[in-house]
């Protein structure tokens, strides 16, 4: 048996995974695939020889390691391992895993801490933009107790304010890469958008349901999961994405007017799973495109007036707030959404 591999395991906003320095794993993509595949157990529904634990949102890893580029702290690749295939995927970014990546620099010494707080600005490989987080590190150590609520993760825990920059067209080469707000495809209209995580937006209406359900409703309902895998089929070579048959972008988000007093209502899949929250990138996302003139966002959103505007995000688990910066244009400028971590773990996992 080898000696291990150095990992910290964490709850990174509403998921979970391991985060490893990238000197700690095989430098050849191919084995390091290979030893995530068995350190997570995958290919396996349940994941039972491994770490994982059986869903998407608990089968991911981030991978970190000081960065050369100038005014940035450190690099974050994202990596989702598939739970019933052997496939590591790198096509997406992940918000919700990004929310680990500061307390674990700062805890690996990648980043000096502060006696207060720190920031720590994140260059995110998979799709070439730049996210500040700000660590609460009262006495110069990262502490993961506090006040903060996030729904979809029970508790409280130490507030991590993230502020995203030039996150539009970060897979698709464009905010819309189609160009248009509005597009048909499989007779039905969609946008579809990138700002940090690739979106096909669609009316629920449109599936003959409500957008209210309950994610294991919608996860038996095997003809609407077939229709929105071929409209993720369609939608790939429009949005610059090719064939993603084995990818796991865009995710297919269904929406519908707010029930609880948000914007708008969502059912994300991601992509064959209806999400039991929504990601961070992909609420980023369906808040975009509620801006826009025209779509199925936009149909459905009530916004507040101002340049700033607090655009909660429904799902399934509560909902999501993005805070939205207009620009003179009122266009987004910049995005920024409250997560919050905690380290789970710290030591060596065997492949």
């Amino acid at each position: 048996m080898s000696d291990g591999t150095r990992v910290m395991w964490m709850r990174g906003g509403t998921s979970k995974g391991g985060y490893f320095l990238a000197a700690d794993l095989p430098a050849d993509a191919a084995a390091r695939d290979a030893l995530l595949l068995r350190i997570m157990g995958s290919p396996d529904p349940r994941q039972i020889d491994g770490m994982g634990g059986a869903n998407p949102l608990t089968s991911k890893v981030a991978v970190v390691k000081p960065s050369t580029r100038e005014g940035v702290d450190v690099d974050y690749l994202f990596l989702q391992v598939f739970v019933d295939k052997p496939i590591v995927a790198d096509g997406q970014n992940c918000g919700n895993i990004l929310t680990g990546v500061g307390p674990f620099a700062i805890e690996r010494g990648l980043v000096a801490a502060r006696d207060g707080r720190t920031e720590v600005s994140i260059y995110m490989e998979n799709t070439g933009q730049i996210a500040v987080a700000t660590i609460e590190t009262p006495g110069g150590i990262v502490s993961y107790a506090g006040e903060a609520r996030i729904d979809g993760v029970p508790g409280t825990s130490a507030p991590i304010p993230i502020v995203f920059r030039d996150t539009a067209g970060s897979s698709c080469g464009a905010l819309l890469p189609t160009g248009n707000a509005v597009d048909t495809i499989g007779g039905v209209e969609a946008t579809l958008i990138d700002n940090g995580m690739p979106c096909v937006i669609l009316d629920a209406a449109d599936f003959g349901i409500t957008g209210a359900e309950a994610p294991a409703e919608l996860d038996a309902n095997e003809t609407l999961k077939a229709r929105l895998e071929n409209l993720r089929l369609i939608a790939g070579p429009m949005m610059n994405l090719g064939d993603v048959s084995e990818k796991s972008v865009p995710k297919m988000t269904l929406v519908g007017p707010a029930r609880s007093g948000g914007a708008i209502s969502t059912r994300s899949f991601i992509p064959h799973r209806c999400h039991d929250a929504i990601g961070v990138l992909a609420a980023v996302t369906v808040a975009t495109a509620a801006l826009l003139p025209a779509g199925p966002a936009r149909r459905y959103a009530e916004l507040p007036e101002g340049d700033e505007k607090l655009i909660s995000i429904e799902h399934p688990t509560g909902e999501f707030s993005v805070i939205a910066h207009l620009d003179e244009r009122g266009e987004l400028a910049t995005a920024a959404v409250l997560r919050t971590a905690r380290k789970l773990a710290d030591g060596v996992v065997f492949g």
